[in-house]
């Protein structure tokens, strides 16, 4: 049977775009070419190429969406102002309360020493006054009180008193009321009128 020339073209021509489509899907497949991107190009809708168009211009939703954040950014800027004001207020409120916690502290230091500066005198003090009441105990009353009534008052009265706990430690009869009696009159109504007030 002999086939027609005609048809011998239409075969060949088959042949060579199913040759060219078994090349492309070939080269596509190791990787020589990307048909799905060239595909797309050409199966996109309107819709879609309006989506990934970049230039163009943003649609009404998207710049109210635009506007609303900005707004909310505005909004959180000023909350974030607002509260670093509260902040630098209270920084400022609790830098005087601690210059005012300074003050006192340092005053207190201050008393504190004070105290602790009449402290040691009082003791030395009261050291003094033992020492003086076992003087004079030791000594002849007349003597004892020649050099008694050259003091001040407070001490004189101090020092009696010292001797009078000294006799009551040791269960003795105090001297104290015989020494005043041997001061100057007037010297004597006034130690006793201050050893009951004092």
């Amino acid at each position: 049977m002999r086939v027609s020339d005609k048809s011998k073209i239409f075969f060949l021509i088959i042949l060579l775009f199913f040759s060219a489509g078994a090349g492309l899907f070939w080269m596509d497949y190791i990787g020589i070419i990307d048909l799905a991107k060239y595909y797309s190009k050409y199966t996109k809708t309107d819709a879609e190429l309006s989506v990934y168009a970049s230039d163009d211009e943003p649609s009404l939703i998207a710049l109210e969406e635009f506007e609303k954040q900005k707004e909310q950014f505005a909004e959180r800027v000023e909350e974030l102002d607002k509260r670093q004001a509260v902040i630098e207020e209270q920084e400022k409120e609790m830098a005087l309360e601690f210059e005012k916690i300074e003050e006192i502290r340092k005053g207190l230091e201050l008393e504190k020493k004070r105290l602790e500066d009449e402290k040691t005198q009082f003791d030395g003090y009261q050291k003094n006054v033992a020492v003086l009441a076992e003087k004079i105990v030791s000594m002849p009353p007349v003597d004892g009180v020649a050099i008694m009534i050259k003091w001040d008052d407070p001490l004189i009265i101090d020092v009696l008193r010292q001797m009078d706990r000294n006799a009551e430690q040791a269960g003795t009869q105090s001297i104290t009321s015989y020494l005043i009696s041997l001061m100057p009159k007037e010297k004597a109504a006034r130690i006793m009128y201050l050893m009951t007030q004092i």
